[in-house]
């Protein structure tokens, strides 16, 4: 008897409007309301679709980028805010979960941004927050660490939901943090490409066999379903990258290209995969296929000795300061007919 639900998952791969949060926001949109047309119930996206993922940060040395850092973070959103807001929106409307990749700025760090994704539910509720825990490689040219306070697998009625981002997956301790919690679904999100050499070294690190064996890997040791979502180049992305130093052309044109995809619980694909073409992947889980894999190897469960191997999860979110004491009072006005500043766009200050 069956006592799990089917779900149909869709993998969006799209480009991001480059650099542009609003624009990509509202295409995001779209996306998700063609996805839900065709029956999607849980929608994922790129790593950082909205505004982009720093290909740059590969390219040139940081002093040749600092241009590109200062409209990468000022096209970088916050949570709570109105894009992540008209997301959110738009999952209610339609009912629908959305796995959401962007680059998150800080409130209190004019420049501090993270590589951040967000699981928004039916209702429109955020219901997991995570910071990449280590940017990879050049990455940490662009954003900060972030913590543990997102390892979690959210409960929802289209089953046990859980990702980590780009090379995270290489982390079988972030993995099995997720394992622990009985997920069922796994949502890794990926760049549209990620170069390491120059073609004429050769030995370019080939992002694609590597996505495929850490999907298959932890979709056979979890017992779950995997979602591949990596985000797509687009001509208007490459022709950015290359007008700015044609020197880069063969790099950007050699370096393979992400893919999208799926696996079932033994590792094996299903459904759609892309890669060459912009689009909407789609497969259908049945989650009760997690169940009899349980029965050869049970790492969460039978499979494991806790009297020999235990991990620790610290989840607390890193904050700039601890503030102890007494908050300080309001500054009260200096004239009781004291009127209300304006602000510059002509509304009045709160």
């Amino acid at each position: 008897m069956s006592s799990l639900p089917r779900v149909r998952v869709a993998a969006v791969h799209a480009a991001p409007v480059l650099l542009d949060k609003t624009a990509t926001t509202e295409k995001a949109v779209d996306l998700i309301e063609e996805a839900a047309r065709h029956g999607a119930h849980v929608i994922a996206f790129p790593e950082t679709y909205i505004p982009a993922f720093p290909v740059w940060a590969a390219l040139w040395a940081p002093i040749h980028n600092h241009d590109l850092f200062e409209t990468m973070v000022e096209n970088s959103v916050a949570v709570p805010g109105p894009e992540v807001a008209r997301i959110a929106a738009a999952a209610r409307r339609l009912g629908v979960c959305v796995s959401l990749g962007i680059s998150e700025r800080s409130t209190v760090s004019a420049g501090c941004i993270w590589n951040s994704n967000l699981l928004i539910g039916e209702d429109g509720t955020l219901l997991n927050h995570h910071r990449k825990l280590v940017p990879t490689f050049y990455e940490k040219l662009v954003w900060a660490s972030g913590d543990g306070q997102g390892l979690r697998v959210a409960d929802t009625r289209f089953g046990r939901i859980g990702g980590l981002i780009c090379g995270e997956n290489t982390n079988p301790l972030a993995r099995f943090a997720l394992m622990a919690q009985g997920e069922q679904i796994h949502v890794s999100s990926w760049p549209p490409m990620w170069p390491t050499r120059q073609p004429a070294e050769g030995g370019n690190f080939d992002n694609v066999a590597a996505n495929r064996i850490r999907a298959a890997a932890h979709a056979f040791e979890a017992k779950a379903f995997g979602i591949v979502c990596a985000s797509f180049m687009d001509q208007a992305m490459r022709d950015f990258l290359v007008d700015r130093d044609p020197k880069v052309a063969e790099i950007v044109d050699q370096t393979p290209r992400g893919v999208s995809m799926f696996v079932d619980p033994t590792g094996a694909a299903v459904g759609d995969m892309l890669q060459a073409h912009e689009g909407i992947a789609y497969a259908d889980f049945d989650l009760n296929r997690c169940i009899e894999p349980k029965q050869f190897h049970d790492v969460v469960g039978y499979y494991n000795r806790f009297d020999v191997f235990s991990l620790g999860v610290e989840r607390r979110r890193h904050e700039p300061v601890a503030w102890s004491g007494a908050e300080q009072p309001a500054f009260a006005r200096l004239l009781d007919d004291e009127q209300p500043p304006t602000m510059r766009n002509g509304a009045t200050s709160p």
